[in-house]
């Protein structure tokens, strides 16, 4: 997530907690001095989510004590708070609006604090609140009294000296204080963070390092680079006056200088993986990576050294010919491309192809430098050199001592010459030398031996350990390459989208820089037990010295939890705990940031040094996660199995004791949150006043649609009625009795009809149809109700008979056991009889 312009990496909203990198933020500049919290704007009393250390030191209240409680901080007022200040706190989270007010609140130990308080809302991209900070800027050294006649009475004169100094430095920092204070309050709507889930989107400007694009240019300026080390060296050795001659290279030459110079800006804007493995977007810390990197040899080696050639003249042909050879400084740039290149190598092929360029490159060289030991010789006057003899094979032989003025104007074409030169370097560093080209000078004997050292070193090297090179050199990259080639496949045939594709490439080459492609597990388990535990423990120092509840274990007991904690790296959006599921291990937070999302609402943001999960030494069963975890950044967690735990804590029982008193849940997943979402406060509201503004029924007119509906549905029920129960006079002579109960029944069914019709207006309907169909309907239901009632009374019966049962059984038992206290009570009788005479008998045979 990132709120702003501040990535998220750190925590989950805006600011960058515990980050080592200075942000040009209201927040980053303050956030270290400055007690924080975050609270969820969507939930009733809007709890605290997230507690920063600085807010600890200055309350003595530890995250644990103030997640979940109101934002307004009920639990640090007391007798001094200002209510009003209090009230503006309250109306500013009601409304989410922005305020600052000035209160007294109270630390955990009583003693009061004098604080700024400010609040300000965080929404998200589509407008919504989502949270709220506050932030407390202690100025209790600006406001503690001073009772001046406590100080003359009980201090001495040192000490009120002492007091008066510090008073006056408090007051001399009063500016500084203002000026920060200042710098708040112009934190408006425009300054206000953005609450947003962190991807691996980079911002308009910036290029990823590993997109398409990129990649063709990298491989564009390894071309570029391959032409400048070919030409400048050519350039120099044999001059480069004719060859600029030539309007096409001339233009050639300009343009590979500007794609260069292009190439450092494009390097100011490229993102690139970090020493934790997360890929850096952010502008700043781009520019200072690159800057401190490769930034003054590439714009050394980019400089338009060509351009210097215009500047010559008859008169300084050698001033113009070292600037030219400054152009060699740009050949800096041919191992940065091939290191940053041998990242993006997939085949083997690739490798072999710049192997063989690098040799048949080193010849080309070479070639130059056998020239301009065969021009040297010219220049000395030695004409028995290799250029001597080459221009007598093909222009015929002549006596060169007449053309110490021009000799050039009589040899060979410069081609012929290159490619004799390239042709003779060939043949020497590959062993071969068919010796039609041969050293004659001792300048040529000496730079031949110079070439013979070289080129068996790079044949050796190059084509004599091919095989050795490819497996040693390149073997975890070619594992890279492997797995990155399997996941695009994967993700090219399952068609997975763009986004989820990026993070999950994102992620791998995240995993790999951290990893380097070793496998931890493999080189623990090549390992002795003893070394193997060893390794673990140094591997999970950090959780075995920074929280408490490790501090008593012995050092058996470290090295048993050791080897049963794993890592975990997760990229920005990975779930770790999904709501429902079983929490079957322990996790202690190393770096990075988390959110606790209970019902799509954030109830807990965990960073460095939180524990989450189920306190499964005191809760036996495994339980079910009542909230989902989620990564926020790039975050690694140390996790212990629920199984190999218990294991541990019910060999070392001393330690299980310790450790069940000493660690503390920073969230226990297993607990549900019981809230209140303030849209459902307010939707309930709303739905109580529009039924309070409901009119009656009674109220309605004659033409309502509501009341029309209930007249018709009566009317079509007397008539169902009516037609269905119509009873023979016959039949109605044989139920007397029942008649006379149906009377009184139709009479009461009768004043409820005329009730419904009081109720809605409707007039009365006294006609003789209805009131014998209401009769034949009540004698009916009569008659079920009769059949009903008898099966009622059988149960009853039945029941009733059951309980009498029990009854006598319960007497039964109870005479029994009055039976057996009656026998027992006699035995004890018996047994007192006889101790007292034996109490008698020792009595009297203690007197004789």
């Amino acid at each position: 997530m990132s709120i702003g312009s501040i990535p998220i990496r750190k925590l989950a909203c805006c600011f960058s907690f515990g980050s080592k990198t200075k942000k040009t933020n209201i927040f980053s500049d303050l956030i270290s001095e400055t007690g924080l919290l975050v609270a969820n704007a969507r939930i009733v009393d809007y709890p605290i989510v997230y507690v920063n250390d600085s807010f600890t030191r200055m309350t003595n209240y530890s995250p644990r004590d103030m997640l979940q409680r109101g934002a307004i901080c009920t639990h640090l007022h007391g007798e001094r708070t200002s209510i009003n200040a209090v009230e503006k706190l309250q109306h500013a989270l009601d409304n989410g609006l922005m305020e600052q007010v000035e209160v007294t609140l109270y630390k955990k130990n009583k003693s009061m604090i004098w604080v700024i308080m400010c609040v300000a809302p965080i929404e998200n991209d589509v407008g919504e609140l989502r949270l709220y900070l506050v932030l407390f800027y202690d100025i209790s050294p600006l406001r503690q009294p001073m009772d001046d006649d406590l100080l003359r009475g009980s201090l001495s004169k040192f000490a009120r000296l002492a007091r008066s100094v510090a008073r006056n430095r408090a007051v001399l920092s009063q500016a500084e204080v203002d000026d920060s204070l200042t710098a708040i309050s112009p934190f408006q709507k425009e300054n206000i963070p953005k609450y947003r889930q962190e991807s691996p989107k980079t911002p308009p400007h910036v290029l990823l390092h590993y997109v398409t694009f990129k990649t063709s240019w990298d491989w564009m300026i390894f071309i570029l680079t391959g032409y400048t080390s070919v030409a400048i060296p050519f350039y120099v050795a044999f001059g480069s006056e004719n060859l600029y001659s030539e309007s096409l290279l001339l233009a050639l030459d300009r343009i590979v200088d500007t794609i260069f110079l292009l190439d450092i800006v494009l390097n100011f804007h490229t993102t690139f993986v970090g020493p934790t493995g997360a890929v850096i977007s952010d502008p700043m810390l781009i520019r200072l990576n690159y800057l401190k990197g490769w930034f003054m040899v590439d714009l050394i080696a980019s400089l338009p050294y060509g351009l210097l050639g215009f500047l010559r003249t008859s008169d300084n042909t050698h001033m113009a010919n070292l600037f030219v050879a400054l152009k060699f400084v740009r050949l800096l740039r041919l191992w940065r491309v091939l290191r940053k290149l041998d990242q993006y190598l997939e085949y083997v092929a690739a490798i072999l192809l710049i192997m063989i360029f690098c040799f048949i490159l080193l010849a080309h060289w070479l070639a130059c430098v056998w020239y301009m030991v065969g021009v040297y010789d010219l220049k000395q006057h030695v004409y028995h050199g290799w250029i001597i003899h080459l221009a007598n094979e093909t222009e015929g032989a002549r006596n060169w001592t007449g053309f110490e003025s021009s000799p050039k104007n009589k040899l060979p074409p410069q081609s012929m010459l290159y490619m004799t030169s390239l042709y003779f370097t060939l043949s020497l560093i590959t062993s071969i030398g068919f010796g039609n080209v041969a050293a004659n000078t001792t300048a040529e004997k000496i730079v031949s031996v110079m070439f013979m050292i070289i080129g068996a070193l790079v044949y050796a090297t190059i084509f004599g350990n091919v095989t050795t090179i490819l497996q040693q050199t390149h073997a975890s990259r070619a594992r890279l390459q492997q797995l990155m080639v399997n996941v695009k496949d994967f993700l090219r045939i399952h068609n997975v989208p763009k986004e989820l594709a990026e993070r999950v490439i994102d992620y791998v080459t995240s995993s790999w820089s951290l990893t380097r492609g070793v496998d931890t597990d493999t080189v623990l388990n090549n390992c002795p037990k003893d070394m193997k535990a060893d390794l673990c423990v140094h591997l999970y120092r950090v959780v075995f010295t920074e929280h408490p509840a490790f501090r008593l274990a012995s050092e058996s007991c470290l090295r048993a939890l050791a080897v049963s904690f794993r890592t975990e790296h997760h990229a920005p959006g990975d779930l770790i705990f999904h709501q429902g599921e079983s929490i079957d291990q322990l996790c202690f937070v190393i770096s990075g940031s988390l959110e606790v999302i209970q019902d799509d609402e954030v109830v807990a943001i965990l960073t460095k040094g939180d524990v989450f999960g189920q306190p499964v030494w005191k809760e036996s069963d495994i339980g079910q996660s009542a909230a989902s975890v989620r990564a926020l950044t790039y975050c690694d967690l140390h996790c212990i199995k629920r199984d190999k735990l218990l294991e541990v804590l019910k060999f070392y029982s001393a330690f299980a004791n310790s450790f069940s008193r000493s660690l503390v849940l920073t969230y226990n997943l297993r607990n549900r949150l019981i809230f209140r979402k303030i849209s459902d406060v307010q939707r309930e509201k709303e739905l109580n006043e529009m039924h309070r503004n409901q009119p009656p029924l009674s109220s309605l007119a004659p033409d309502h649609p509501v009341r029309r509906l209930i007249s018709r549905f009566c009317n079509a029920a007397s008539t169902t009625v009516g037609q269905t129960s119509s009873v023979s006079s016959s039949e109605c002579r044989e139920r007397g009795a029942e008649s006379a109960a149906s009377d009184v029944t139709g009479q009461t069914s009768t004043t409820a009809f005329q009730g419904w019709g009081r109720l809605l207006n409707v007039q009365k309907d006294t006609g003789e149809s209805r009131t014998t169909a209401v009769k034949a309907t009540v004698a009916s239901l009569e008659g079920r109700l009769t059949s009903t009632s008898s099966t009622v009374g059988k149960k009853l019966d039945e029941q009733d008979r059951l309980q009498q049962e029990i009854m006598e059984k319960i007497e039964q038992m109870r005479g029994q056991y009055v039976e057996k206290i009656r026998k027992l009570s006699q035995k004890m009788d018996q047994m007192e009889g006889r101790l007292s005479k034996v109490c008698q008998l020792y009595a009297n045979t203690v007197s004789q």
